[in-house]
């Protein structure tokens, strides 16, 4: 959807609870949302719980009846995403891993030749990634594979923009450093 119809969509749902109009929003992020999340907690059944109740805290927060000002739409939903996973990890209080398997799952369905080897590509890259302290981790997952653009990143992250880019740049360089040594 371009932007001009997320600003009618969101007026259809905040004046006339329209789940139609929500819809369409749920069909856009529902699959970006639940790999996003599936990421972070590394479990599928969980994954699948948190992005059902991400959609619906989305709901309540667009029919709350307050004139909520949303600058982003990616941006809201990736940062109510991204707290929704703190609050299941301090309900746990364990960090769960996820497996380099559970991620490639997700992942785009090509050719089979190209399917191997990219999913090889993608553990040895994924296991070096998973050395990287989590925001990091984050920031680069925002990036490139959620392709939010730096300023969406700098609302989902709570940070400024400046320090989303310096902190992409180390990622990104760390990154490269440890492929290089490596391989």
């Amino acid at each position: 959807m371009k932007r001009f119809q997320y600003r009618i969509v969101l007026q259809l749902i905040r004046k006339k609870k329209d789940p139609e109009a929500f819809a369409k929003i749920y069909d856009v992020y529902v699959t970006k949302m639940f790999r996003f999340i599936a990421y972070k907690v590394g479990n599928r059944e969980v994954a699948e719980d948190l992005t059902s109740d991400l959609f619906l805290k989305l709901w309540e927060y667009l029919t709350d009846g307050k004139d909520h000002e949303i600058q982003s739409l990616n941006g809201l939903i990736y940062r109510m995403a991204r707290n929704i996973v703190i609050d299941h990890y301090r309900r746990q209080s364990s960090v769960a891993e996820c497996s380099i398997e559970d991620i490639l799952h997700l992942g785009v369905d090509t050719g089979e030749v190209e399917k191997v080897h990219l999913q090889i590509e993608s553990a040895k890259l994924l296991e070096l990634i998973r050395t990287l302290k989590s925001e990091y981790q984050e920031v680069l997952l925002l990036r490139y594979i959620e392709e939010l653009s730096i300023r969406e990143i700098a609302v989902v992250m709570e940070k400024k923009r400046g320090a989303v880019r310096v902190m992409l740049h180390r990622a990104t360089k760390t990154v490269r450093e440890l492929v290089e040594t490596a391989t």
